[in-house]
């Protein structure tokens, strides 16, 4: 269980999980900030996906330090927050939470049919459909000492918010507050 001392929550999971629409209406639930990993991608890499080509760790390791640095940023302010970021390795978490205690990660968790059906669906994402596989050959789901909130996503987005607001242990009086 989560107490209220959590700023930051870390949505993650592979594309096509629902990580952007569940991060948002997290935060909106919470009135926390919000931001997506994916904004925080320099040309070059969304110019790779949306040609079909994978990231390799020399692309990934500056993305990661600027979603950390948002991150150190909304902690340093007071401000709460939720950040999408698919954060599929361990070592990428750890880049992204490490010792933060106040930071929690959650696990956006679905098979590659469900998913696949998912990003079939949606429209106008420059991560091309082809790179799914080497998301799924390439995650590393959460370990017992990452405190991950797991939460299945074959159910629409607000079930999923709720269950996350749960799993965090904040009522419904505490995550209408604003932020610090």
């Amino acid at each position: 269980m989560t107490t209220p001392e959590t700023k930051v929550v870390v949505i993650m999971g592979v594309s096509g999980s629902g990580k952007t629409t569940v991060a948002a209406m997290l935060a909106g639930r919470l009135r926390w900030a919000s931001a997506d990993g994916d904004d925080f991608h320099p040309p070059e890499n969304v110019e790779k996906m949306r040609s079909g080509i994978p990231l390799d760790d020399a692309d990934r390791w500056p993305w990661l330090r600027a979603i950390a640095a948002q991150i150190d940023r909304w902690r340093a302010d007071g401000q709460s927050g939720v950040v999408a970021c698919s954060a599929l390795k361990r070592r990428y978490r750890h880049i992204l939470i490490g010792d933060r205690r106040d930071v929690r990660l959650v696990y956006l968790q679905g098979d590659i049919d469900l998913i696949a059906r998912r990003m079939a669906a949606r429209h106008g994402h420059f991560m091309a459909k082809s790179l799914l596989q080497s998301q799924f050959e390439a995650l590393e789901e959460p370990v017992p000492e990452e405190r991950a909130i797991t939460v299945w996503v074959g159910k629409s987005p607000t079930p999923i918010v709720d269950e996350i607001v749960a799993a965090l242990g904040l009522s419904q009086a505490e995550s209408s507050l604003p932020s610090a």
